[in-house]
């Protein structure tokens, strides 16, 4: 085992917080995670984790290292990089994440042409509706929609995206279409909720006459996966919040109609978010570009998503 593994393997436990996880994001067994650590710890003569059967916790040593451990990643990962811009040939694992709706039908699309231009990347594309951490998960990209809460981060802005209320006919031939935001609290209408860990209430956050208003809003549906949403605005059970891209082909084939038309919602940021080291990969670049110059059109709206 190289002393470099070991120092990777090192940092994700530490910023894991688990042997296990670490092993899983690594993809190596947690026997060779384990074997690691002590191979390094035995290196330095220091005890870098203290363990128990139920947690695992750096020691003072341990904390000390990880500053220094991390310039070390760094510091090869930037040699690599000057070398991969020499060669114009990059290489290695790619990790990128997007929402669900985002990754399904923007994203994962344009991969297989991205990788037959770069036949030596490979792509890890992880998609969720929760979110994300870029550096705990060891992410190199991140597509987003709305406003990142860590300001450390870097940010590339692709487009406003339009976001449109919407339910199926049957809905509204059973429940009435309210033209505003206020006759939808008012009439008790069944909303559809995107469930966020930590998500107290709903707000719904639409353009009234006086600009943006956020609306509180009810509903007995909630779920972590926005497609759920999707699926059951279709099948009559409520309205949903939406941008206009993923619901485009519901719409023009009249399996959900618009409401509150008076009120629409404000759209809503898509972005890539990245760390500034990320930045410099080769590799986050060529894809970044890739991908925003193919959908840039049809987030905004000016292309259809097919």
């Amino acid at each position: 085992m190289s002393y470099l593994d070991n120092i990777r393997t090192f940092v994700r436990v530490y910023e894991l917080g688990s042997m296990s996880a670490a092993a899983r994001d690594l993809r190596i067994s947690p026997a060779v995670t384990s074997a690691r650590i002590s191979q390094l710890e035995g290196h330095l003569s220091v005890r870098l984790f203290q363990r128990t059967t139920r947690s695992l916790t750096p020691t003072e040593q341990g904390r000390a290292f990880y500053g220094g451990a991390c310039e070390i990643l760094e510091s090869v990962a930037n040699a690599e990089t000057q070398v991969v811009n020499i060669t114009e040939n990059p290489k290695g694992a790619l990790y990128v994440a997007a929402p669900l709706g985002v990754g399904r039908r923007l994203i994962a699309p344009h991969v297989p042409d991205f990788l037959a231009l770069y036949p030596e990347i490979t792509l890890r594309l992880r998609l969720t509706d929760r979110k994300f951490d870029l550096t705990t998960e060891g992410l190199d990209l991140a597509f987003f929609l709305g406003e990142p809460e860590d300001s450390n981060l870097r940010i590339r802005k692709i487009a406003d995206v339009e976001r449109i209320l919407c339910a199926s006919p049957d809905y509204v031939r059973a429940h009435g279409n309210p033209a505003s935001g206020d006759e939808l609290i008012a009439g008790n209408h069944e909303c559809l909720n995107l469930r966020f860990p930590g998500a107290s209430e709903f707000q719904w956050p639409l353009m009234t006459e006086d600009g943006p208003k956020k609306f509180r809003v009810q509903g007995r549906y909630e779920s972590d996966d926005g497609d759920v949403l999707t699926d059951w605005a279709l099948s009559g059970n409520g309205i949903a919040m939406k941008p206009v891209f993923e619901v485009a082909d519901h719409l023009n084939a009249g399996r959900l109609v618009a409401v509150a038309p008076l009120t629409p919602p404000t759209p809503i940021q898509m972005a890539c978010l990245f760390t500034h080291r990320r930045r410099q990969d080769p590799k986050t670049r060529l894809f970044m570009d890739f991908v925003v110059d193919r959908i840039s059109a049809v987030v905004r709206g000016d292309q259809d998503p097919r």
